[in-house]
């Protein structure tokens, strides 16, 4: 989808933002199944705002930036390596979130929250 943003300049700019039936939510479900708890719940909260209507264009764009970050097997700490693996996807998640707060809403953190024990249920 296109959406037209206009910046605090007055320019009129064109932002990309991937719709939600082109997220491919089983790929991030199964890499947080391996990351865990921990990094599950910043990346299923970034991906309800980013799935969310009332989420602005181009802070969709950064959400997606940062989901796509956790996708990547090979980044700054692969994936693979036991203890760091997904630590850098942690701080760019939260980073992401932190920057954004603003656009988190208690709906969004309940589906997030949802998703997040359905995933790995409290025992």
């Amino acid at each position: 989808m296109n959406e037209n943003s206009t910046n605090k300049k007055g320019e009129i700019y064109d932002a990309e933002v991937l719709e939600s039936s082109s997220l491919d939510e089983n790929i991030i479900i199964k890499i947080l199944i391996r990351a865990g708890r921990t990094i599950a719940k910043p990346a299923l909260e970034v991906l309800e705002m980013a799935l969310d209507p009332f989420t602005p264009a181009q802070v969709r764009v950064s959400l997606m930036a940062a989901l796509a970050y956790l996708i990547m097997p090979f980044d700054l700490f692969p994936d693979f390596m036991p203890i760091v693996g997904f630590s850098d996807d942690f701080v760019a998640l939260t980073a992401v979130l932190s920057i954004w707060s603003k656009y988190m809403t208690p709906e969004i953190r309940i589906r997030a929250e949802r998703k997040l024990n359905k995933l790995f249920p409290i025992i």
